[in-house]
């Protein structure tokens, strides 16, 4: 395609001249396609290509391009375009020409029944989408007009390639109706022409599937083609024939694949479940492929066996419920069940040895839910025959949940690895599901067989087997409430008799004493039987994960009984921290737990064992705030940063309360004298202002310095007070210094929790001026650099207002500024940003009557702040932040109604805006609606969405389905 012929194209399919899209045009394109090494080459030809599809010349030069001296490729490209034609611009072709076409497309695919099976697709599926189009009432045996016109001897195709030509149209018409465009109405009058020519399918497909003489080509193709039709919701009993054929056609190899997706097909509509008694036929004949399955797992036929019990499940799955009303049947259902616990409990190691079993999970589920959704007499005799099952279930569940030997372990990939590891954790959430079936007697089931795993003298046992019966207990208590449960006690005592030779089976110790954390809160006698072991678990850098998540755990729900541990759980986890043994995230884990733990223990104990724990940290960030910034000492300091922030996360000496009136957070007061965080902090104030003073152009050292104050504020609240002045003064020096987004969250939090309080005010509001001033100017130099900053102080903004109104009335403070501000800030394309800058507004707007000078700033700009609103729906802003702008426009309606009905009427007028796409009567519309709706927010979002589709062209498409 030549240099001359790419420019018109283009310019738009609508724009181009009628020469441009000639065959030879076209031809050249596709060699460029196809051909060109070139990568721009390639997508201007791809774009040039997709442009004359659909243009008005693609009726010419589709048929053209599919003459026989032409290659596949070029064929292929004309049977796309006819395609695209007929079901996108249907309404193009006159009524008087869809018999031609019709007739050419059959002319076409008898001539290509015997030539390129890519393009004889294409060309089924440009027929198909016609048929659709013309059905019922241009085209009312089209199904029927198929069969006889293929089967019509006087062809030059040889029989069979006929009868493939005809199979793959009549497989790829449901296949188009599927995803069709057609609309609503239309679509439910073509299902219904549909089943009624289905009438016409299936005595065909039951003849060549049954016909001795038929080629294992057709029968292949019947059975897909069966596939593809009873996904249109055929009656099943309308299938019967067909589904036995297709399980008779199991025992051949070849078919074997193509019955099995027919079987599940035909079995898993939604509809099938009326059909009781084609239902019950079905059982005996998915049992007759016991054989057949067992045969396949001893030769470890892993694609049969899988298939067989894809078929097995989508039988009990889909229809669970209906089978079970069946009660006189149920010895034949059961034998079903059997079969597909037979499936989950198939041999091997999955993912490794089989892949069939965690097919069978969610049938499990279903049947518990089936059966627990009858009334209680028919309940409990199900009850009587299925406890067991489920018992049986249990077992097999922890079987294939066991580890491989160490040995055969070592030889898995990574990603097998993972997949087992996912396995299970399903296994672990079907254990949770059947404890409602079984309750309390499943956790004696599973303590039994420990503790007879673990005193039995007679034979080793191996780990594996003991690591799968904790992991049971450990997917059941970390869910249920096993408070009340008679064998946790037992287990607690089993649990330090195990031999723990391996790391999973230690891994799945440590979880498991996690799990039971809230039961030895409630008996706390118990703590000192494993508390030993999961300090001495501590030191092994393998149970880093397991270890620290469960001394967390136990610090956080036994605090109130650990004082006397506390000593040896700070002394090891002081030893494992100085030898870096874990990875920086289990570090701090590890503070949070030492946080838990401190926070029961007197203020002077606290204060000796932070003093212990921090000292080494504080001498060691004295030594780095004295070295030249360099990558490795910054790592450092971020890293101890973090410890302190971790530790102050959770160290919380007293209790918060509710206060109903206020909504407001208060904390029972701390008896024993000043708060032992704020105290270190005090201590370390000069330290990290040392620290600062080095690292301030660094966002992340700065954000570490933040995180520690702002995680203190929030589990201090009242009690950090006596650090507000020194903590908004040095804020402030770090703000005007160099602007960072986590100083701004900071003040945030001190404006949530400080501002309303007298004597906290004075430095507040100097920060929040302070803070305001430089980031105004900021804006001034040119904010597009620093969305994030734009987004906090967007933030700190809105929570200015909804906790301090006051703030907004100092005379310092350039509101006018502020308001322009942040109407730029709608229009930043990183959409946090966006929502921050919307959510300013709707807490500014409604303080229009009480704060003066918002009222006025809103009365002067608001109609610029209007138009930045309607750009945005107009087509400028993402589409996901509609709801974002609606509540804008809702609050505008709501606080400032007359000003709003100026506005609109205005903003609106100039042509073109906010989209060329609008006429005056819709924009004019959309005006009245939104000036009626006061009081229903979502009618507001619901309208702003019309809105913006009709803005951007998309109403009406297909893109309106998902939004």
């Amino acid at each position: 395609m030549e240099r001359r012929e790419e420019q018109p194209g283009a310019a738009g399919a609508g724009a181009a001249p009628a020469l441009d899209f000639t065959v030879e045009n076209v031809e050249k394109a596709l060699h460029q396609l196809y051909y060109d090494p070139n990568i721009e080459n390639k997508n201007l030809a791809q774009k040039w290509l997709m442009q004359a599809q659909v243009s008005p010349q693609a009726w010419h030069f589709s048929w053209q391009l599919l003459q026989p001296d032409k290659v596949p490729e070029i064929q292929y490209f004309g049977a796309s375009a006819l395609h695209i034609k007929i079901s996108r611009y249907w309404s193009d072709i006159p009524t008087d020409q869809y018999e031609s076409l019709k007739a050419q497309l059959f002319t076409q695919i008898t001539h290509f029944a015997s030539g390129s099976k890519i393009v004889l697709t294409r060309l089924c599926v440009a027929l198909a989408s016609l048929a659709l189009s013309m059905m019922p009432d241009a085209w009312p045996c089209a199904v029927a007009d198929m069969v006889r016109l293929f089967q019509a001897e006087d062809s030059p195709v040889d029989g069979q390639g006929r009868c493939l030509a005809l199979l793959e149209l009549l497989t790829v018409l449901p296949e188009e109706f599927q995803t069709s465009r057609l609309p609503q109405y239309r679509k439910g009058l073509v299902r219904a022409s549909l089943a009624v020519e289905c009438g016409a399918v299936f005595p065909l497909l039951e003849q060549l599937l049954q016909q001795p003489s038929s080629p294992s080509c057709v029968r292949q193709k019947v059975l897909k083609c069966f596939s593809s039709w009873v996904q249109l919701e055929v009656p099943l009993q309308d299938c019967e024939a067909l589904i036995q054929a297709a399980f008779a056609a199991l025992q051949d190899s070849e078919l074997f694949d193509s019955s099995v997706e027919a079987i599940v097909n035909a079995i898993s509509q939604p509809d099938a479940q009326r059909y009781v008694n084609t239902l019950l036929k079905l059982i005996p004949l998915v049992l007759g492929l016991q054989d057949q399955l067992r045969q396949a797992v001893q030769n470890g036929d892993m694609e049969t066996s899988h298939g067989i019990c894809r078929i097995a499940v989508a039988l009990g799955e889909n229809h669970s419920r209906a089978l079970l009303d069946q009660v006189e049947h149920w010895q034949s259902f059961l034998a079903l069940v059997n079969m597909i616990m037979f499936c989950t409990g198939i041999p091997g190691h999955y993912p490794v040895n089989e892949t069939t079993s965690s097919l069978t999970l969610t049938f499990w589920y279903t049947l518990q839910d089936d059966i627990l959704s009858f009334e209680a007499e028919k309940q409990a005799v199900y009850q009587q025959v299925y406890r067991p099952v489920y018992f049986q279930l249990v077992d097999v569940l922890l079987h294939k949940a066991q580890f491989p030997s160490d040995e055969e372990y070592g030889f898995w990939s990574s990603d097998e690895k993972e997949q087992f590891r996912i396995y299970r954790v399903d296994i672990s959430d079907t254990l949770m599901y059947v404890y409602e079936m079984l309750g309390a007697e499943l956790l004696s089931n599973l303590y039994e067989k420990l503790g007879r795993l673990l005193t039995s003298s007679e034979e080793p046992y191996s780990w594996q087997h003991t690591e799968a019966l904790l992991y049971g207990f450990q997917s059941i208590a970390e869910t249920i409430d096993v408070n009340y449960s008679d064998v946790v006690p037992g287990l607690i005592g089993l649990i330090p008799r195990i031999s723990i030779s391996n790391v999973q089976l230690a891994d799945t110790v440590m979880f498991t004493i996690g799990a039971l954390s809230e039961w030895l809160a409630d008996h706390p006698v118990m703590i000192n039987s494993v508390l030993p072991l999961v300090l001495h678990a501590l030191g092994n850098p393998e149970l880093s994960v397991s270890s620290v998540s469960t001394l967390k755990k136990i610090c956080r729900e036994c605090k109130y009984d650990l004082p006397p541990y506390a000593a040896n759980i700070v002394a090891v986890s002081q030893d494992v921290l100085m030898k870096q043994i874990h990875k920086t995230s289990q570090c701090m884990w590890l503070m949070q737990a030492l946080g838990f733990l401190l926070s029961a223990l007197q203020v002077e104990e606290i204060l000796k064992n932070l003093h212990s724990l921090i000292s080494p940290y504080i001498q060691q960030l004295e030594k780095l705030a004295e070295e030249i910034p360099n990558p490795s000492n910054k790592l450092a300091i971020v890293h101890i940063l973090g410890l302190l922030s971790n530790l102050f996360t959770t160290l919380d000496v007293s209790h918060h309360e509710d206060d109903h009136e206020g909504s407001e957070l208060r904390k029972l007061p701390v008896p024993q004298g000043p708060n032992p965080v704020v105290v270190v902090l005090q201590q370390v104030f000069q330290l990290i202002q040392k620290v600062l003073s080095k690292w301030l152009n660094d966002a992340q050292v700065v954000e570490a310095v933040c995180a520690i104050f702002e995680k203190s504020v929030k589990t201090l609240l009242d009690d950090f007070a006596p650090m507000v002045p020194q903590l908004c003064e040095m804020l402030g020096r770090m703000y005007s210094t160099i602007p960072q987004a986590s100083a701004l969250d900071l003040t945030r939090q001190l404006v949530h929790i400080f501002a309303h309080e007298p004597a906290h005010f004075p430095p507040i509001e100097a920060l929040f001026l302070l803070v305001t001033s430089v980031t105004l100017t900021l804006f001034q130099q040119g904010p597009r650099d620093h969305p994030d900053i734009v987004d906090s102080f967007m933030q700190l903004l809105a929570q200015a207002l909804k906790r301090k109104p006051d703030l907004f009335l100092c005379e310092r403070l350039d509101v006018k500024a502020v308001f322009q501000c942040a109407v730029l800030a709608l229009k930043f394309p990183e959409a946090p940003t966006v929502k921050a800058s919307c959510g300013f507004f709707t807490e500014l707007l409604p303080r229009c009557g009480e704060v003066e000078p918002v009222g006025k700033v809103v009365q002067e700009d608001g109609r610029m702040l209007l138009v930045a609103v309607l750009e945005a729906i107009g087509g400028q802003a993402s589409r996901s932040l509609m709801d974002c702008f609606a509540d804008i426009l809702f609050a505008l309606n709501k606080h400032c109604f007359s000003l709003l009905s100026m506005w609109i009427k205005e903003a609106l007028q100039p042509p073109g805006f906010p989209s060329a796409r609008l006429s005056p009567e819709q924009k004019d519309t959309f005006s009245q609606q939104i000036l009626r709706e006061r009081v229903n927010k979502r009618r507001v979002k619901e309208m702003v969405k019309e809105f913006t589709l009709l803005c951007r062209g998309l109403h009406g498409t297909d893109y309106t389905a998902d939004y």
